[in-house]
Order: C-alpha cells, then sequence, then structure tokens
C-alpha cells in the first residue's frame, strides 16, 4: 500500500520554506555558519598551511576556489544530496557514491578523535594535570627535562669523549655541538600513549575496549544525535555556538601566549623566518600546500552539495563560496600563531629549539600542545579551553558529515524521512557508534591512522578529478554542443549558475572557465599522480602496519572508488543501441534532472519531469538511488 504522508508535519520543513517538501534554512546565517563549521575543523589547527603563504593562497585560488564554488553551485541549483545529484550525468552517480561512503568511514573515526578531545577536557578538570609530571603510571623513561647523556670535553689540553656523570664529576663543561642525550619521553607523551589509549604494541594485538573511551565516544555520537534530531532547523541553530565559540577560545589562546618568553621565537618559527625564499623552487612545498588547501575546505566529499541544496534558489552561492573559503584559510593561518606562540614558550622553558618541540596531527594536539599548556600558570584552565575548542571544530564539522548521510537517504526515500526523520537519524548515530567501536580499543589508534592514511586520500582525489571533468567537460562542454539553440555562452553548467546568481559578463567567467577546464583539472591530477608515485606503507610513529593491515587499507579504498566503474557499467548495461549510443545515452542529464521546483525552471527546464511524477515515467534506479 501508498505511504499517504502528504499531511505529514516534517521537522525538516517549515511552511514558510520556499521548498516546502526538502526544506530550507531558516537564515542565511545558519547556512554560513554550517559551511564555516563544516569547512574549518580539527585540521585549521593541528596541519598548518606552509610557512609560505605565497603557495598557500595561490592553491586556494588555482584548486580550493574552484571546487567550492562548483559544489555550492551544484547543490543549491537541483536541491540534491550527493548521490541524486549525478541526475546530472548518470554514467557518474558511482562518484557520488563514493563521496558518500568516504565520508561514512571518515565520521566513524572522526568522533573517535572528538571522543579524544572529550577524555582530555574531564581530564583538565583537576588541580593538577596529570600529564604535567611523571605520576605512578610512568616508566624509568619517563623526564620532564631532557638528560645528558655524554658529550666532548677538554682535560689537560685533551679533547676526550666521556658520560656527563665524568664529566660533572670533574667539573668540566661539554663543549658546543657535541652533547647527546638520553632517549627520554615526556610525561604527556607517556600519558597519551599509556593512560589514554592503554595503547598495544600495534594492529595485531587488539586487546581490550578502553571503557572510558567507549564512553566519551558515545557521549560524542549522542552530542551529534541531539543536534541533528531536526535536521537543518536544530543543527542551524547548535552551529551559532559551536562554529564561533572557537574563534574566541583561540583569540584568547593567542592574547595568552603573546605575553609569554620564547613566543616571538615561536611565531617567526612559524612564518618561516628560518626558511629562505629558494625554497619555492621547491615542487615538495607547492605539493603541500595543494593538499593541505584541498583538504581543508572539505571538497569532494559531498557535505558541500548536501548542505548547498538547502538554500533558496537565487541566494547568492558565488559571494558564499568566496566568504567561506577566505575564512576557512584566515583560521588556518590564525591559528597557526595562536598554537606557535605557546609552542615558542615552551621551548623556551624546555631550553631546546622550536624545531624539536614543534609536532602536527595526534602529536601535536594529545602530546606537544598539552605539554606546552602544563608549564603555564593555572594550566587546567588553559587546557580545558583548548580541548574545548577542539571539541567544538570537530563537533560542527561532525554536523555536517552526518547532515550529508541523511540527505542522501531523504533523497531516495523521501516519505520515509517526512515520517521518520528522528529514528533514522539516531539509527544512523548508533550503527556509526558501533562501527567506531574498534577504534577504541587498545589497536584502536592504529585502525584510525589506517582509514585516515588510505580513506582520506586518493578517494577524494579520484572523485574530485572525475567530478570536475564530468560537470565542466562532459554536461558542460559536450552536451552545450548538441544543445546549441539552448546555450548561448557554450557551457551549460554556467547558464545553470546565471539562472541562480544572474547573468554576468563573459570577462567575469574567464576565471573560473581557465580554471574548471585547465588549471584545477590538471593540479588535481597532478597531486593525485605524485601521492601514488610518493606512497609509503602506513606507520603510526615507528610502528611499523603488518601485511594483512596494509591490505585491509588498500580494501577499503578500493570498496569506496569501485562504484564508480560498477555503476558506470550497470548504466551502459540497461541503456539501449549499440555501445556507443549507450554511452551517449548515458552521458546525457536525466529526464528529471533541473531546478526541484517548477517555478524556478523557466523555458530552459520546461521538459523537466515533476519528481513526484518519477513513478509514472518509470524513471530507473540503482539500488535505490534515483538519479
Amino acid at each position: 500500500k501508498d505511504f499517504n504522508l502528504s499531511n505529514e508535519k516534517d521537522a525538516h520543513a517549515s511552511g514558510s520554506d520556499e521548498n516546502s517538501e526538502r526544506g530550507n534554512w531558516s537564515n542565511k546565517g545558519d547556512y554560513l555558519l554550517s559551511m564555516v563549521g563544516y569547512a574549518v575543523g580539527l585540521g585549521n589547527v593541528w596541519r598548518f598551511p606552509c610557512a609560505f603563504l605565497i603557495p598557500y593562497t595561490l592553491m586556494l585560488a588555482l584548486a580550493g576556489l574552484p571546487l567550492f564554488f562548483m559544489e555550492c553551485s551544484l547543490g543549491q541549483f537541483a536541491s540534491l544530496g550527493p548521490v541524486s545529484i549525478w541526475r546530472i550525468l548518470p554514467l557518474f552517480q558511482g562518484v557520488g557514491i563514493t563521496m558518500v561512503i568516504i565520508s561514512t568511514f571518515v565520521t566513524i573515526y572522526y568522533n573517535v578523535i572528538i571522543a579524544y578531545a572529550l577524555y582530555y577536557l574531564f581530564a583538565s578538570f583537576q588541580k593538577v594535570l596529570p600529564w604535567s609530571d611523571c605520576f605512578s603510571w610512568a616508566d624509568e623513561f619517563c623526564s620532564k627535562t631532557r638528560l645528558v647523556s655524554d658529550c666532548n670535553a677538554t682535560l689537560d689540553g685533551e679533547i676526550i669523549h666521556a658520560n656527563y656523570s665524568f664529566i660533572t664529576s670533574n667539573n668540566l663543561t661539554c663543549m658546543n655541538g657535541t652533547v647527546n642525550y638520553k632517549p627520554v619521553q615526556f610525561p604527556s607523551e607517556q600519558y597519551w600513549n599509556k593512560v589514554a589509549l592503554q595503547r598495544s604494541s600495534g594492529l595485531d594485538e587488539t586487546g581490550n575496549i578502553v571503557w572510558y573511551l567507549a564512553l566519551c565516544l558515545l557521549l560524542s555520537w549522542m552530542i551529534v544525535a541531539a543536534a541533528l534530531f531536526k535536521g537543518i532547523k536544530s543543527s542551524g541553530k547548535v552551529v551559532y555556538f559551536t562554529a564561533l565559540f572557537p574563534y574566541v577560545i583561540l583569540l584568547i589562546l593567542l592574547v595568552r601566549g603573546a605575553t609569554l618568553e620564547g613566543a616571538l621565537d615561536g611565531i617567526e618559527y612559524y612564518i618561516g623566518k628560518e626558511s629562505n625564499i629558494t625554497k619555492l623552487m621547491e615542487a615538495e612545498v607547492w605539493k603541500d600546500a595543494a593538499t593541505q588547501i584541498f583538504y581543508s575546505l572539505s571538497v569532494a566529499w559531498g557535505g558541500l552539495v548536501a548542505l548547498s541544496s538547502y538554500n533558496k534558489f537565487h541566494n547568492n552561492c558565488y559571494s558564499d563560496a568566496i566568504l567561506v573559503c577566505v575564512t576557512n584559510c584566515a583560521t588556518s593561518v590564525f591559528a597557526g600563531f595562536a598554537i606557535f606562540s605557546i609552542l615558542g614558550h615552551m621551548a623556551f622553558v624546555s631550553e631546546r629549539p622550536v624545531s624539536e618541540v614543534v609536532d602536527s596531527g595526534f602529536d601535536l594536539a594529545f602530546v606537544a600542545y598539552p605539554e606546552a599548556l602544563s608549564k603555564l600558570p593555572v594550566s587546567p584552565l588553559w587546557s580545558f579551553l583548548f580541548f574545548f575548542m577542539l571539541l567544538l571544530l570537530g563537533l560542527d564539522s561532525q554536523f555536517a558529515t552526518i547532515e550529508t548521510l541523511t540527505t542522501t537517504i531523504q533523497d531516495i526515500y523521501p516519505e520515509v524521512m517526512k515520517k521518520l526523520r528522528i529514528p533514522v537519524t539516531l539509527g544512523v548515530c548508533i550503527l556509526l557508534f558501533l562501527l567506531g567501536l574498534i577504534c577504541v580499543t587498545q589497536a584502536g589508534i592504529y585502525w584510525v591512522n589506517l582509514i585516515d592514511h588510505f580513506c582520506a586520500g586518493w578517494g577524494i582525489l579520484i572523485a574530485a578529478v572525475l567530478e570536475i571533468i564530468g560537470i565542466i567537460y562532459i554536461y558542460g562542454k559536450l552536451f552545450a554542443l548538441t544543445m546549441q539553440s539552448q546555450t548561448q555562452r557554450g557551457n551549460r553548467f554556467i547558464e545553470d549558475i546565471e539562472m541562480m546568481i544572474g547573468k554576468k559578463s563573459r570577462l567575469f567567467w574567464l576565471w573560473w572557465r581557465m580554471c574548471w577546464f585547465f588549471i584545477t583539472p590538471l593540479l588535481l591530477m597532478a597531486i593525485l599522480v605524485w601521492s601514488l608515485v610518493t606512497f609509503s606503507p602506513p606507520t603510526y610513529g615507528s610502528v611499523p602496519y603488518p601485511a594483512w593491515g596494509t591490505g585491509v587499507g588498500w580494501c577499503m579504498i578500493i570498496f569506496c572508488v569501485i562504484w564508480i566503474p560498477v555503476i558506470a557499467i550497470f548504466k551502459i548495461v540497461k541503456a539501449e543501441g549499440n555501445l556507443c549510443q549507450r554511452i551517449v545515452s548515458c552521458c546525457k542529464p536525466a529526464a528529471n534532472w533541473g531546478p526541484y521546483l517548477e517555478c524556478h525552471r523557466g523555458e530552459r527546464y520546461s521538459h523537466v519531469v515533476d519528481p513526484k511524477k518519477e513513478k509514472e515515467h518509470e524513471i530507473p534506479t540503482v539500488s535505490g538511488f534515483v538519479y
């Protein structure tokens, strides 16, 4: 029996929405802050822009912004999520499925990182931070200071090499540049490995579930589910706090850090004073800048399309894209000053060069920075602020990723989501919590690192390359050649954008054409090839992964991208005619491609099949994914 839900109230939509079926953002601020929260995440704090702002800024203009603008325009135009949006080019629908699967893998381990931040947040509610000294959990290698092992000294006119106890007992002085230190670990490092993670020896040793991390993981999923129980209507209000308050904390940390001794050394190291301009000639610098921009903006994950799909049709997605991209990159730079000012103080106190205290990723967030904070007066306060900031940065990115998954489900089963949005959202969160339990075992950090190493890399690059080729070349250009009577600009996608933001001059589109047609795809392919050529087996610190672990990583990435050829072959097989005719047919937009609401279709899309009447026209589906 057919669903009869036309009168059901969906919390995702309200009577004042332009699109009463899918819903719209309550106001522009909800959307912009959700986009900023999605783009600005943990990576902005622990993956700094390269020391040279020149390549960083150029890569923003050449690769990041063009893709960002394209995805925002795409989602807003059709009001569809990352899978159903490929009604535009059915042959490439697997690209959308790849994006959603990769986002699913990433959201599993991303919430585990949020759980780490929650654990450290709770651990900060102590008079003395538990990682500030070598307490009962420490071993003989734990030390708050570096211990000299041996060095060279002058005795009776001769240079000798002796251990440090001999040097001190004879009142000798070590010669500069000859000092060797004992292999020691700082308290924060041992606390991270021995207490927080209870880390095992490797991926082979799974061990037990670390119960307090499992509880923190459960709490983080409960927060996500609570924020999304009404979809964008509830998450759009939560982000006013989760997206804005981290800037307040960053400002507080920057002001505090700037007043500390040694802060200037840290900032000078950050802005590259110790470097030289000739490094701009090194390919590695440009590759790192491009990679950082690409991942920082969250393009090709599906989230930008999903969030933009709830915009009103005539929203100015062009100005939105520029604003969010500039905000995201400015945040990375700003966070770098806040972080390095305090790391500079840590180097000053421990009498080490800044280069020896600087880390990235987990080692920065949970080892180096906590160690630096423990040396400040009222250290629990600063620790609480830092980990609360990490929590908020992670949560609003997680909100958008889960919204990407629920948007995909909504596009497939709109009637079900209209009635069962809360149970479906809760079910998704419960399932992902259960899948994430392996990441809070004693070998959990190895799984987190493994997923990040494989899934958050090549799969996204492959999806991005195919996305820009499909949208700009096949749909925008090749399809436009067969529609010359309907397109004057020679690119159908550009005319779609102009339906939303108004006509623009050819000069306006010159830069975007250059990027979309040439610069951006070439850069993406260069990064992809470089990443494959320089591939090295995953390791966590000095711990190598077993062969089967690397095999699991390859299986994960293959599972993510295999849908691209599988769906393409399926579409071709289902089409009619000879092989060439079938491929051409699958490269044309589906009958129901166009603006979601009839009032926005105009003459160009007057032929579009109404989504409500899809069954009447027998539009085929693939495993439930309607194109």
